[in-house]
Protein backbone atom coordinates (compact mmCIF):
# COMPACT_ATOMS: atom_id res chain seq x y z
CA UNK A 1 0.00 0.00 0.00
CA UNK A 2 1.11 3.19 -0.84
CA UNK A 3 0.86 6.28 1.24
CA UNK A 4 -1.39 8.01 -0.85
CA UNK A 5 -5.19 8.01 0.31
CA UNK A 6 -7.33 4.85 -0.87
CA UNK A 7 -10.23 6.26 -2.01
CA UNK A 8 -11.24 9.83 -2.52
CA UNK A 9 -15.01 10.51 -3.49
CA UNK A 10 -14.78 13.57 -5.40
CA UNK A 11 -18.73 14.89 -5.77
CA UNK A 12 -19.78 18.07 -8.15
CA UNK A 13 -22.65 19.56 -7.12
CA UNK A 14 -25.07 22.79 -8.14
CA UNK A 15 -28.07 23.45 -5.03
CA UNK A 16 -27.84 20.89 -3.46
CA UNK A 17 -27.78 21.53 -0.15
CA UNK A 18 -30.98 19.86 1.66
CA UNK A 19 -28.91 16.60 0.47
CA UNK A 20 -25.46 17.00 1.42
CA UNK A 21 -25.37 16.11 4.99
CA UNK A 22 -27.26 13.33 4.58
CA UNK A 23 -25.19 12.02 1.38
CA UNK A 24 -22.03 12.99 3.75
CA UNK A 25 -23.05 10.88 6.70
CA UNK A 26 -23.49 7.82 4.07
CA UNK A 27 -20.54 7.96 2.68
CA UNK A 28 -18.66 8.61 6.45
CA UNK A 29 -20.73 5.08 7.64
CA UNK A 30 -19.39 2.77 4.06
CA UNK A 31 -15.88 4.04 4.86
CA UNK A 32 -15.33 3.45 8.46
CA UNK A 33 -17.32 0.31 7.99
CA UNK A 34 -14.89 -1.01 5.26
CA UNK A 35 -12.16 0.51 7.00
CA UNK A 36 -10.96 2.92 3.90
CA UNK A 37 -8.66 5.69 4.63
CA UNK A 38 -10.60 8.59 2.49
CA UNK A 39 -11.19 11.99 1.62
CA UNK A 40 -14.48 12.98 0.35
CA UNK A 41 -13.97 16.09 -2.14
CA UNK A 42 -17.01 18.40 -3.11
CA UNK A 43 -17.04 21.02 -5.67
CA UNK A 44 -19.14 23.62 -6.08
CA UNK A 45 -20.14 24.67 -9.58
CA UNK A 46 -21.47 28.16 -8.22
CA UNK A 47 -24.02 27.20 -6.65
CA UNK A 48 -26.64 30.23 -5.82
CA UNK A 49 -27.76 28.45 -2.35
CA UNK A 50 -26.35 27.39 0.73
CA UNK A 51 -24.35 24.62 -0.37
CA UNK A 52 -20.74 26.33 0.09
CA UNK A 53 -22.01 27.25 3.66
CA UNK A 54 -23.17 22.82 4.17
CA UNK A 55 -20.21 22.28 2.77
CA UNK A 56 -18.01 24.52 5.22
CA UNK A 57 -19.38 23.23 7.81
CA UNK A 58 -19.02 19.66 7.49
CA UNK A 59 -15.38 20.44 6.88
CA UNK A 60 -15.94 21.66 10.30
CA UNK A 61 -16.77 18.61 11.48
CA UNK A 62 -15.07 15.67 9.63
CA UNK A 63 -11.53 16.69 8.49
CA UNK A 64 -11.40 14.03 5.77
CA UNK A 65 -13.54 16.82 3.89
CA UNK A 66 -12.40 19.06 1.57
CA UNK A 67 -14.16 21.60 -0.39
CA UNK A 68 -13.45 23.61 -3.74
CA UNK A 69 -16.00 26.59 -4.97
CA UNK A 70 -16.23 28.16 -8.58
CA UNK A 71 -17.34 31.61 -8.50
CA UNK A 72 -19.65 31.20 -11.25
CA UNK A 73 -21.46 28.03 -12.55
CA UNK A 74 -19.15 26.58 -15.63
CA UNK A 75 -20.82 23.31 -15.63
CA UNK A 76 -19.96 19.66 -14.32
CA UNK A 77 -17.02 18.76 -16.55
CA UNK A 78 -15.01 21.88 -15.27
CA UNK A 79 -15.76 20.47 -11.56
CA UNK A 80 -14.63 17.59 -12.11
CA UNK A 81 -11.75 18.85 -14.08
CA UNK A 82 -10.94 21.12 -11.11
CA UNK A 83 -11.56 17.77 -8.80
CA UNK A 84 -9.86 15.62 -10.70
CA UNK A 85 -6.22 17.85 -10.26
CA UNK A 86 -6.86 17.86 -6.81
CA UNK A 87 -7.54 14.49 -5.56
CA UNK A 88 -5.25 12.25 -3.70
CA UNK A 89 -7.05 8.76 -3.10
CA UNK A 90 -5.51 6.03 -5.26
CA UNK A 91 -8.91 5.13 -6.27
CA UNK A 92 -11.24 8.05 -7.05
CA UNK A 93 -15.04 7.27 -7.31
CA UNK A 94 -17.19 9.85 -8.79
CA UNK A 95 -20.57 10.44 -7.84
CA UNK A 96 -24.09 13.08 -7.86
CA UNK A 97 -24.96 14.85 -4.67
CA UNK A 98 -28.27 14.36 -5.52
CA UNK A 99 -28.88 10.81 -3.27
CA UNK A 100 -29.60 8.48 -6.54
CA UNK A 101 -26.42 7.58 -6.69
CA UNK A 102 -25.84 4.52 -3.82
CA UNK A 103 -22.46 5.04 -1.57
CA UNK A 104 -23.15 1.48 -0.81
CA UNK A 105 -21.50 0.61 -4.67
CA UNK A 106 -18.26 2.48 -3.36
CA UNK A 107 -16.63 -1.19 -2.23
CA UNK A 108 -17.33 -3.35 -5.38
CA UNK A 109 -16.38 -0.71 -7.64
CA UNK A 110 -13.08 -0.06 -5.38
CA UNK A 111 -12.48 -3.93 -5.59
CA UNK A 112 -12.83 -3.81 -9.05
CA UNK A 113 -9.97 -1.37 -9.66
CA UNK A 114 -8.31 -2.38 -7.23
CA UNK A 115 -8.08 -6.47 -7.43
CA UNK A 116 -9.37 -6.60 -10.86
CA UNK A 117 -6.90 -4.30 -11.84
CA UNK A 118 -9.89 -2.20 -13.82
CA UNK A 119 -8.48 1.46 -15.17
CA UNK A 120 -12.28 2.86 -14.53
CA UNK A 121 -15.30 0.89 -13.54
CA UNK A 122 -18.66 2.79 -15.52
CA UNK A 123 -21.83 2.28 -13.10
CA UNK A 124 -24.95 0.94 -15.17
CA UNK A 125 -28.11 2.17 -14.36
CA UNK A 126 -29.94 -0.96 -15.41
CA UNK A 127 -33.35 0.39 -14.05
CA UNK A 128 -33.71 3.58 -14.02
CA UNK A 129 -36.73 5.89 -12.10
CA UNK A 130 -36.04 8.63 -14.97
CA UNK A 131 -39.06 10.19 -17.05
CA UNK A 132 -39.25 8.89 -20.38
CA UNK A 133 -38.51 12.05 -21.65
CA UNK A 134 -35.11 11.25 -20.17
CA UNK A 135 -34.58 7.44 -20.42
CA UNK A 136 -35.08 7.49 -24.22
CA UNK A 137 -32.60 10.24 -25.13
CA UNK A 138 -30.32 8.65 -22.69
CA UNK A 139 -30.58 5.17 -25.02
CA UNK A 140 -29.89 6.72 -28.17
CA UNK A 141 -26.93 8.50 -26.98
CA UNK A 142 -25.99 5.58 -25.30
CA UNK A 143 -26.11 3.55 -28.65
CA UNK A 144 -24.55 6.37 -30.39
CA UNK A 145 -21.64 6.82 -28.14
CA UNK A 146 -20.97 2.71 -28.28
CA UNK A 147 -21.03 3.39 -32.56
CA UNK A 148 -18.71 6.04 -32.81
CA UNK A 149 -16.07 4.73 -29.32
CA UNK A 150 -15.99 1.25 -29.90
CA UNK A 151 -16.23 1.42 -26.16
CA UNK A 152 -18.88 -1.16 -24.94
CA UNK A 153 -20.81 -0.10 -22.12
CA UNK A 154 -24.58 0.76 -21.48
CA UNK A 155 -24.26 3.92 -19.44
CA UNK A 156 -21.90 6.28 -20.51
CA UNK A 157 -23.51 9.04 -18.68
CA UNK A 158 -23.81 7.50 -15.24
CA UNK A 159 -22.02 9.79 -12.44
CA UNK A 160 -21.39 6.77 -10.16
CA UNK A 161 -17.49 5.93 -11.83
CA UNK A 162 -14.49 4.37 -10.58
CA UNK A 163 -11.08 5.38 -11.56
CA UNK A 164 -7.63 4.94 -11.06
CA UNK A 165 -5.91 8.03 -9.90
CA UNK A 166 -3.61 8.01 -12.81
CA UNK A 167 -6.90 8.15 -15.52
CA UNK A 168 -8.15 11.02 -13.88
CA UNK A 169 -4.70 12.85 -13.68
CA UNK A 170 -3.75 11.80 -17.01
CA UNK A 171 -7.58 12.92 -18.70
CA UNK A 172 -8.13 16.13 -16.57
CA UNK A 173 -6.15 18.76 -18.78
CA UNK A 174 -8.02 16.60 -22.16
CA UNK A 175 -11.78 17.72 -20.41
CA UNK A 176 -13.46 20.67 -22.08
CA UNK A 177 -17.24 21.33 -22.30
CA UNK A 178 -19.37 18.92 -21.70
CA UNK A 179 -16.92 15.91 -21.97
CA UNK A 180 -18.03 14.69 -18.40
CA UNK A 181 -20.90 12.52 -20.22
CA UNK A 182 -18.14 10.88 -22.19
CA UNK A 183 -15.27 10.53 -19.69
CA UNK A 184 -15.02 6.41 -20.74
CA UNK A 185 -14.73 7.26 -24.40
CA UNK A 186 -11.66 10.05 -23.30
CA UNK A 187 -10.33 7.33 -20.53
CA UNK A 188 -10.09 5.01 -24.02
CA UNK A 189 -8.52 7.33 -26.37
CA UNK A 190 -5.61 8.04 -23.92
CA UNK A 191 -4.86 4.77 -23.51
CA UNK A 192 -6.53 3.37 -20.59
CA UNK A 193 -8.36 0.79 -22.34
CA UNK A 194 -9.40 -1.73 -19.56
CA UNK A 195 -12.62 -0.40 -18.76
CA UNK A 196 -15.15 -2.10 -16.79
CA UNK A 197 -19.06 -2.34 -16.06
CA UNK A 198 -21.46 -2.60 -12.86
CA UNK A 199 -24.85 -2.77 -12.66
CA UNK A 200 -25.59 -0.27 -9.78
CA UNK A 201 -28.76 1.14 -8.05
CA UNK A 202 -30.68 4.11 -8.90
CA UNK A 203 -32.57 6.00 -6.14
CA UNK A 204 -35.45 8.63 -7.20
CA UNK A 205 -34.64 12.14 -6.10
CA UNK A 206 -35.13 12.79 -2.94
CA UNK A 207 -34.54 16.65 -2.88
CA UNK A 208 -34.71 19.48 -5.62
CA UNK A 209 -34.99 19.21 -9.16
CA UNK A 210 -33.09 17.63 -12.05
CA UNK A 211 -30.50 20.29 -13.48
CA UNK A 212 -30.54 18.41 -16.65
CA UNK A 213 -33.07 19.04 -19.86
CA UNK A 214 -33.24 17.75 -23.22
CA UNK A 215 -30.88 20.07 -24.79
CA UNK A 216 -27.90 18.57 -22.64
CA UNK A 217 -28.54 15.22 -24.66
CA UNK A 218 -28.64 16.63 -27.99
CA UNK A 219 -25.18 18.75 -26.96
CA UNK A 220 -24.08 14.89 -25.85
CA UNK A 221 -24.49 13.90 -29.49
CA UNK A 222 -22.62 16.66 -31.23
CA UNK A 223 -19.67 16.13 -28.19
CA UNK A 224 -19.56 12.13 -29.21
CA UNK A 225 -18.67 13.21 -32.72
CA UNK A 226 -16.28 15.39 -32.05
CA UNK A 227 -14.52 12.85 -29.84
CA UNK A 228 -14.57 10.82 -32.81
CA UNK A 229 -13.11 13.18 -34.57
CA UNK A 230 -10.79 14.59 -32.31
CA UNK A 231 -9.60 11.19 -31.40
CA UNK A 232 -8.57 10.63 -34.43
CA UNK A 233 -7.34 13.89 -36.33
CA UNK A 234 -6.89 16.61 -33.12
CA UNK A 235 -2.65 15.98 -33.31
CA UNK A 236 -2.72 15.27 -37.18
CA UNK A 237 -5.95 17.78 -38.41
CA UNK A 238 -3.75 18.14 -41.92
CA UNK A 239 -3.96 14.45 -42.10
CA UNK A 240 -8.25 14.94 -42.31
CA UNK A 241 -8.75 18.45 -44.29
CA UNK A 242 -5.41 17.61 -46.29
CA UNK A 243 -6.85 14.26 -47.75
CA UNK A 244 -9.83 15.59 -48.80
CA UNK A 245 -8.82 18.82 -49.85
CA UNK A 246 -6.00 17.21 -51.83
CA UNK A 247 -8.62 14.89 -53.31
CA UNK A 248 -10.95 17.97 -54.03
CA UNK A 249 -8.04 19.70 -56.01
CA UNK A 250 -7.40 16.86 -57.83
CA UNK A 251 -10.47 16.25 -59.33
CA UNK A 252 -11.29 19.98 -60.14
CA UNK A 253 -8.01 20.01 -61.64
CA UNK A 254 -8.70 17.23 -63.79
CA UNK A 255 -12.20 18.75 -64.90
CA UNK A 256 -10.52 21.81 -65.75
CA UNK A 257 -7.60 19.97 -67.78
CA UNK A 258 -10.45 17.66 -69.91
CA UNK A 259 -12.22 21.23 -70.66
CA UNK A 260 -9.32 22.71 -72.23
CA UNK A 261 -8.05 19.87 -73.54
CA UNK A 262 -11.59 19.56 -75.47
CA UNK A 263 -11.36 23.40 -76.74
CA UNK A 264 -8.22 23.05 -78.03
CA UNK A 265 -9.44 19.52 -79.50
CA UNK A 266 -12.68 21.40 -80.83
CA UNK A 267 -10.61 24.40 -82.16
CA UNK A 268 -7.77 22.37 -84.10
CA UNK A 269 -10.91 20.63 -85.68
CA UNK A 270 -12.76 23.45 -87.08
CA UNK A 271 -15.77 22.36 -84.75
CA UNK A 272 -17.77 24.69 -83.35
CA UNK A 273 -17.66 24.56 -79.69
CA UNK A 274 -20.05 26.26 -77.20
CA UNK A 275 -18.40 28.86 -74.62
CA UNK A 276 -16.61 26.97 -71.59
CA UNK A 277 -18.56 28.87 -69.22
CA UNK A 278 -21.46 27.29 -70.48
CA UNK A 279 -20.52 23.81 -69.60
CA UNK A 280 -21.59 22.72 -66.30
CA UNK A 281 -18.56 20.65 -65.34
CA UNK A 282 -16.20 23.65 -65.52
CA UNK A 283 -18.36 25.24 -62.07
CA UNK A 284 -17.94 22.18 -60.54
CA UNK A 285 -14.40 22.30 -61.49
CA UNK A 286 -13.73 25.58 -60.29
CA UNK A 287 -15.68 25.04 -56.96
CA UNK A 288 -14.03 21.67 -56.38
CA UNK A 289 -10.32 23.82 -56.91
CA UNK A 290 -12.04 26.41 -54.47
CA UNK A 291 -12.86 23.98 -52.00
CA UNK A 292 -9.49 21.81 -51.91
CA UNK A 293 -7.72 24.98 -51.29
CA UNK A 294 -9.53 26.11 -48.05
CA UNK A 295 -9.65 22.38 -46.93
CA UNK A 296 -5.87 22.28 -47.27
CA UNK A 297 -5.68 25.48 -46.15
CA UNK A 298 -7.58 24.48 -42.66
CA UNK A 299 -5.81 21.60 -42.49
CA UNK A 300 -2.59 23.86 -41.71
CA UNK A 301 -4.17 26.14 -39.90
CA UNK A 302 -5.05 23.23 -37.66
CA UNK A 303 -1.58 22.13 -37.74
CA UNK A 304 -0.81 25.80 -36.63
CA UNK A 305 -3.32 26.01 -33.71
CA UNK A 306 -2.48 22.42 -32.45
CA UNK A 307 0.93 23.38 -31.74
CA UNK A 308 0.09 26.51 -29.91
CA UNK A 309 -2.49 25.19 -27.94
CA UNK A 310 -0.19 22.81 -25.80
CA UNK A 311 -0.44 23.66 -22.53
CA UNK A 312 -2.97 25.73 -22.45
CA UNK A 313 -4.59 26.13 -18.93
CA UNK A 314 -8.24 25.87 -17.98
CA UNK A 315 -10.25 29.46 -18.16
CA UNK A 316 -12.71 28.62 -14.30
CA UNK A 317 -11.47 30.47 -11.76
CA UNK A 318 -11.84 29.04 -8.23
CA UNK A 319 -13.28 31.91 -5.82
CA UNK A 320 -12.90 29.57 -2.36
CA UNK A 321 -11.04 26.68 -0.96
CA UNK A 322 -11.49 24.79 2.34
CA UNK A 323 -10.07 21.91 4.17
CA UNK A 324 -6.71 21.71 1.70
CA UNK A 325 -3.22 22.03 3.04
CA UNK A 326 -0.74 24.52 0.50
CA UNK A 327 0.67 21.73 -0.76
CA UNK A 328 -2.31 20.42 -1.74
CA UNK A 329 -3.92 23.00 -3.46
CA UNK A 330 -4.70 22.36 -7.48
CA UNK A 331 -2.57 24.04 -10.07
Amino acid sequence: MSDLLQLTILIPLYNEDESLPELHDWLVRVMTENQYTYEILFVDDGSTDTSWDVIEQLARRNPHVRGIRFNRNYGKTAALQAGFQAVCGQVVITMDADLQDSPDEIPELYRMVTEDKYDLVSGWKQKRYDPITKTVPTKLFNAVSRWVSGVPLHDFNCGLKAYRQKVVKTIAPALYGDMHRNLPIVANWNGFGRIGEKVVQHRARKYGTTKFGLERFVNGFLDVLVIGFVQKFSKRPMHFFGTFGTLSFFVGSVLAIWLIVEKLINIAQGVKFRNVTDNPLFFFGLVAIILGVQLFLAGFLGEMLVRQSLGKSSDTLIAERVGFLENQLPV
